[in-house]
């Protein structure tokens, strides 16, 4: 679950360059800086990565980040990034949190004069700005792209995505529900994997397979199809155990992950028109980078009929860069793409 409804933040920071939290909030990890405006850019000044499971809620979190500062600089407001819906009390719906999220909670127990919410692919489109050549890795199209719509997509607990319209006044970033799009796949194998999954649920949304705890489920999936037992529990043992050559079910899931994760990114790119290029982010594919880049990803992405030649021309690249939700947070609040 990704939309937020979009609240216009007063960029007052950007002028005074006073400081404020950041922070990404993920299902399994928050990241938070500290930031302020400078120039143009944000600039972080502290950066610090919390397991939500060692936490009983966001506040407490934030206030053991603001404990950990070298010094104690007062901090009266802040924005997180992050997959939900914003219901009209302040509370944050969401499905891949381990604890609910109260703004106002937040806000009154650390003394913010005031706390902004951002969908967390929204923040990674505006973040997208603030990122240098080095931290992109090419998987297929041009160096170089038209001027177009952007599309910024990644699995990390769900599957997120957003779109990046230059405008003359500035970027326009629309955050998308893509992650709940129903599944759909492309060969024999994906369609047995799919009907296992209907065994449980009607709809089967893309994140459902393609996700951190999407890829375990794949697993147990594939493994129900194969007529062998499930070996691995978690996202990081599939992955290790792929990377090892010594476990075929555990090499096959992952094959199976990243040509369904190509497809369903080729299908966005047309859907959205992304002319401009596509990042790919989230928190699993960093994790199999060198996988991804000897995978049918690029050869599922262009298989589109027609449409092969238009996906060719399209720069898809990986963007590896940690604090990606930061900065996008940060620079949304800051209203750095707007004139």
């Amino acid at each position: 679950m990704t939309a937020l409804s979009r609240t216009q933040p007063t960029p007052h920071d950007a002028t005074t360059g006073a400081p404020f939290i950041a922070a990404d909030v993920g299902g399994t990890h928050v990241r938070l800086g500290l930031v302020r405006g400078n120039g143009g850019r944000v600039e972080v000044l502290e950066y610090d990565k919390f397991a939500c499971a060692d936490y009983p809620g966001l506040a407490e979190v934030i206030e053991t980040f603001l404990a950990r500062l070298p010094s104690q600089p007062a901090i009266r407001t802040g924005v997180i990034a992050c997959a939900g819906h914003a219901l009209p009390d302040g509370t944050l719906l969401t499905v891949n949190l381990p604890w609910p999220v109260s703004l106002a909670r937040i806000k009154s127990r650390l003394g913010l004069d005031d706390f902004r919410l951002v969908n967390d692919f929204e923040a990674v489109a505006h973040a997208m700005g603030q990122v240098g050549a080095q931290a992109l890795v090419r998987l297929s199209g041009p160096t170089t792209a038209p001027e177009g719509p952007v599309l910024v997509v990644g699995p990390g607990t769900g599957l997120g995505a957003a779109v990046r319209i230059p405008t003359p006044h500035g970027a326009v970033v629309l955050a998308t529900e893509a992650g709940q799009s129903a599944l759909t796949v492309g060969n024999d194998l994906e369609m047995a994997v799919l009907r296992e999954f209907l065994k449980e649920r009607s709809h089967v949304p893309i994140e459902h397979a393609l996700s951190g705890p999407g890829l375990v489920r794949l697993h147990h999936a594939l493994a129900a199809v194969r007529g062998v037992p499930a070996s691995h529990e978690t996202p990081g043992a599939i992955s290790a155990a792929a990377a090892s050559g010594d476990d075929a079910l555990a090499r096959e899931t992952l094959d199976l992950f990243c040509g369904l994760l190509g497809s369903a990114i080729g299908d966005m790119a047309l859907l959205y028109g992304a002319h401009g290029g596509i990042h790919l982010a989230g928190g699993v594919l960093p994790q199999i980078r060198e996988f991804l880049l000897q995978s049918d990803f690029v050869a599922r992405f262009l298989d589109k009929g027609p449409m092969r030649e238009a996906l060719e021309g399209i720069p898809v690249t990986l963007v590896e860069h940690g604090q990606l939700g930061v900065l996008g947070a940060a620079g949304w609040y800051l209203g750095l793409d707007e004139d």
